[in-house]
């Protein structure tokens, strides 16, 4: 009966060992893979923005089409901080007189403020001068980006360990910086 007993374990052992260890390194590489890919296409895509002062819809469709070959869904979230310059003005002894001095303050439209204008309602084609989003040098411009879907390697992490990880990004991304020319 021992016998047995320690002849299924060495085969279990040994499934292990030739079978799901090699699955499930191979489905780890294949997420640091896709995390490569992803950091690629984020920081091209803000550089690009920031370097330009401007996203066409075109630009915005290849950053999403270098990301979707990794077989991944994500979730894009753009962030746009539109600096602005206000002149202090007294409101005490002498209203209305300008103190010599400004303060910024800085305006922030998002995801769906930019997709409404890369990707209006109207047919108008891609390359239409007013599907154009376009940012001031100085302003902030940040992109993040967080997959949506399961991974490979998270599925075979999960069977492994007999474990449901749930809803936590295991690609995630957050960029961005100060706008640097207007090149419109």
């Amino acid at each position: 009966m021992s016998n047995a007993i320690s002849k299924f374990a060495a085969v279990l052992l040994a499934v292990i060992v030739m079978f799901i260890y090699p699955a499930a390194e191979a489905s780890q590489r294949q997420d640091d893979l896709s995390r490569i890919v992803v950091y690629h296409a984020v920081t091209q895509f803000v550089d690009a923005v920031r370097n330009k002062g401007y996203i066409t819809p075109v630009m915005y469709q290849q950053f999403l089409e270098e990301m979707q070959a990794t077989g991944n869904e994500f979730d894009v979230q753009m962030e746009h901080l539109h600096k602005t310059y206000h002149p202090e003005y007294t409101d005490a002894a002498n209203p209305g007189t300008f103190q010599n001095a400004f303060s910024i303050v800085y305006e922030g439209y998002y995801t769906s403020d930019l997709m409404n204008r890369l990707f209006p309602e109207t047919s108008l084609p891609k390359d239409d001068e007013s599907r154009v989003y376009k940012l001031t040098v100085g302003d902030f411009f940040k992109v993040t980006v967080k997959n949506v879907n399961r991974t490979p390697g998270t599925i075979m992490l999960d069977f492994i360990t007999g474990t449901l990880t749930g809803e936590t990004a295991v690609i995630a991304f957050p960029y961005g910086g100060m706008v640097l020319n207007e090149d419109y």
